[in-house]
This record gives C-alpha cells, structure tokens and sequence, in this order.
C-alpha cells in the first residue's frame, strides 16, 4: 500500500505491484516473454494515468487521463483472460488478480462518468 488517501490510487499501485510480481513469474518461471511483457506495460500504466490525472491542469484533462487508465485497465484483463486460456496461470492465479482489475476497472468507470457529468 502505498499510504494514499485516494482509494483508487491506492489499489493501482498495489495492483501494478502484483503486476511486476506476475511479469517475474511468467518471464523467470515460465519463460514467456511476450504476453508477459504486454501485460506488464498494460497493467502498471493504469496508476501511472490515476497518478497523472491527480496532477490534472484542467476537468477535461483529469477526465481524460481516468479515461486511458479505464482503457488500461481492460486491456490488462484481456491479457489476463489470454494468459488463463493459454494455462501460463491457473484458475485460481486469474479469479484473485483478475477481481482486483474489476474492481479498479469499476472505480474508475465511475470516476470517468462524474468528470464528464454522465
């Protein structure tokens, strides 16, 4: 946990951390490197756009900077999805860290929404 007030802030940066930790398990382990490089740039881009947002010059910029993490943050369940169907992780592996995307995925569908006044 990175100490953060801000909730969503907070859970990407603990998510890009299980993100790097899944990249060392699938290039060291695995010996994948291609899927395991995509998601790695997929999920550690979702806090580093939260974080840019929070330092937003404008509404539209912070709304637009919360919509690419949102974008992130499906691409990186695409590639977790792919990564399950391929059995380079297991069920079990994809339902904890796959949950932990939703979720983010849901906090920041919700942001979006507010900043553009849906």
């Amino acid at each position: 946990m990175t100490g953060s007030e801000n909730p969503v802030e907070s859970k990407s940066f603990d998510f890009a951390v299980r993100i790097v930790n899944l990249y060392k398990y699938l290039s060291d382990e695995k010996k994948e490197f291609v899927l395991s490089k995509q998601i790695l740039r997929s999920g550690t881009s979702i806090g580093a756009n939260i974080s840019e947002a929070l330092q937003a010059f404008s509404k539209a910029d912070f709304a637009f900077r919360m919509n690419v993490a949102l974008k992130e943050a499906s691409e990186t369940e695409y590639w977790l999805k792919l990564l399950k169907a391929t059995d380079y992780i297991s069920e079990t592996e994809f339902k904890s860290i796959n949950d932990d995307c939703a979720e983010i995925e849901r906090l920041l569908v919700s942001i979006v929404k507010t900043a553009k006044g849906i």
